[in-house]
């Protein structure tokens, strides 16, 4: 760069902390930068999907014959109170899981869908899959255009407010394979989505997933870095993310 320069640097939808080496290029085509860091590859498009689209997916996910989802206290449900609301597209659950000798439920409600086939164990929950529905396909399609993969698997979260969370971890599961793509998709409320390294934790990188917004992950990524999406008390309505996967075998 010349010594004299004074052209704006470029301003990133993401932020970096501590030291941390990266190359990020912009896919015009697909709206979103291709991010290379240190054993991985990550793809980011803050407004992948319309507006209309966004609004009709998450309307689409969490529409139900008992209540109106934008305004329910879905904390109040349990899942034994979950299974009496008639969800029209997806079959949403409240898991439990065992910690400490205590049963705790998941900080957020989920459902596994896929092939045929495509079971799911993560955290000591294994999982059957739900058959595809014509939403879920519509995304899939999409994004697995971008991935250059055949997605054949999603878990979904629904986050209902700023308390519900993921704490860290990988997605480095044995069904998923080695070196596993991960294509994350988010619809409602905005949330932090943070990596950093393991060997080095002041490395990090952190996405507002925004409604509409698709994350993908690959390469080494599973194996050296670890994500979480922290609380965020000031969220006060609901955030579906869909992250889709390859399951190996079954």
């Amino acid at each position: 760069m010349d010594l004299f320069d004074d052209s704006p640097d470029e301003i990133y939808p993401f932020k970096l902390h501590g030291k941390l080496q990266f190359d990020a290029q912009w896919d015009n085509v697909n709206q979103g930068y291709w991010i290379t860091v240190l054993d991985g590859e990550i793809f980011y498009s803050e407004n992948f999907f319309t507006k209309k689209v966004s609004d009709r997916c998450i309307e689409y996910f969490l529409e139900n014959n008992s209540f109106d989802w934008s305004s329910a206290n879905w904390r109040e449900y349990d899942m034994e109170a979950l299974q009496n609301v008639d969800f029209r597209n997806i079959k949403w659950r409240h898991d439990k899981l065992n910690m400490y000798g205590r049963e705790v439920y998941l900080p957020r409600y989920s459902a596994w869908y896929g092939d045929a086939g495509k079971d799911y164990t993560y955290s000591g929950l294994s999982l059957t899959p739900n058959e595809w529905n014509k939403g879920l396909l519509y995304i899939k399609e999409r994004i697995d255009k971008v991935a250059g993969e055949r997605f054949n698997s999603v878990l979904m979260n629904w986050y209902r407010d700023g308390e519900d969370y993921l704490s860290w971890h990988t997605d480095d599961e044995p069904e998923l394979g080695k070196n596993p793509t991960i294509g994350s998709v988010n619809f409602g409320e905005t949330r932090r989505f943070v990596l950093r390294r393991n060997d080095d934790t002041s490395q990090k990188i952190e996405f507002p997933l925004s409604h509409g917004s698709f994350l993908l992950m690959r390469g080494e990524l599973q194996h050296h870095w670890q994500h979480t999406v922290p609380k965020q008390k000031k969220v006060s309505h609901s955030r579906v993310n869909l992250t889709f996967r390859v399951i190996k075998g079954g």
